[in-house]
């Protein structure tokens, strides 16, 4: 990651966390990730075959592999909810001394993500990082369904998982008129003046809650408030540099809201 992007991260949450490691320590922490133990080889299709999962068969290989997570007891497992961008987060740039379990689908919406939380009822997570609602406001879902089911997820985790640190993101903007998706026409009927708002409810939820809240929109966000062209392939999904700028905000919150526990 190029110096000033490491440097942007870590100046916008040092305004917002107290006690935070300095740069060189979180620059240490930085070695291979520990891999999630994963299910019988013969269970898991290949990268190739995984483009042509329908929904139903991503929900039962996420499945298999949370049997896997609940079975072996890790200490120290950590979770992802999500779409297709927590999806895609490369598993080697995840915080390091974690044991992943990343449990985002493409296109999934926060009825769908409601829908599948119990396959995680067994496991005992250390911390569960949420992020989800840009494919509901794509489709047309209304601010307010968006919402209450962000709250019916929160609450659901909260009962199951007790002893998880549940952790609500932001919805991060798009590229709006310099997006290339090929949804772009339905990119641009959504402002991201939106999603800043939904955004603004989802703190509200998080404060209500009492779990954390992790604002990543200002770091991804130009003076126009939509999706930097470089932290995106097409104005939607996250590039390479997206990635890193997500990875240093979550090696960042954890040593700082986790770790230090």
């Amino acid at each position: 990651m190029a110096n000033g992007l490491f440097l942007l991260a870590i100046a916008y949450l040092l305004q917002r966390e107290q006690q935070l490691p300095t740069i060189a320590q979180i620059s240490a922490s930085l070695p291979s990730t520990h891999l999630l133990a994963q299910p019988p080889q013969a269970n898991i299709p290949d990268v190739g075959e995984q483009y042509k999962l329908s929904y139903q068969q991503w929900v039962t290989l996420l499945e298999q592999e949370a049997i896997v997570a609940a079975q072996n007891k890790q200490e120290n497992l950590f979770v992802l909810l999500g779409d297709s961008i927590s999806l895609w987060f490369p598993q080697e740039m995840l915080p390091t001394d974690k044991d992943w379990l990343n449990q985002g689908i493409s296109g999934e919406t926060t009825r769908g993500l409601l829908g599948r939380l119990a396959l995680l009822d067994e496991t005992e997570p250390k911390a569960i990082f949420i992020m989800i609602g840009i494919n509901d406001l794509i489709k047309g879902v209304k601010d307010e369904t968006v919402v209450a089911n962000q709250l019916l997820i929160v609450r659901y985790l909260k009962q199951v998982h007790p002893n998880s640190t549940i952790i609500l993101q932001s919805i991060l903007p798009h590229s709006a008129d310099k997006a290339t998706w090929e949804g772009r026409d339905r990119l641009l009927a959504l402002p991201n003046q939106r999603i800043r708002g939904i955004n603004q409810r989802l703190r509200a939820i998080a404060q209500a809650e009492d779990i954390l809240f992790l604002d990543l929109y200002p770091l991804f966000a130009d003076e126009r408030g939509n999706l930097r062209t470089e932290f995106s392939t097409d104005g939607l999904h996250l590039s390479q540099q997206g990635y890193i700028l997500w990875q240093t905000a979550l090696q960042v919150f954890i040593q700082a809201k986790l770790d230090s526990k």
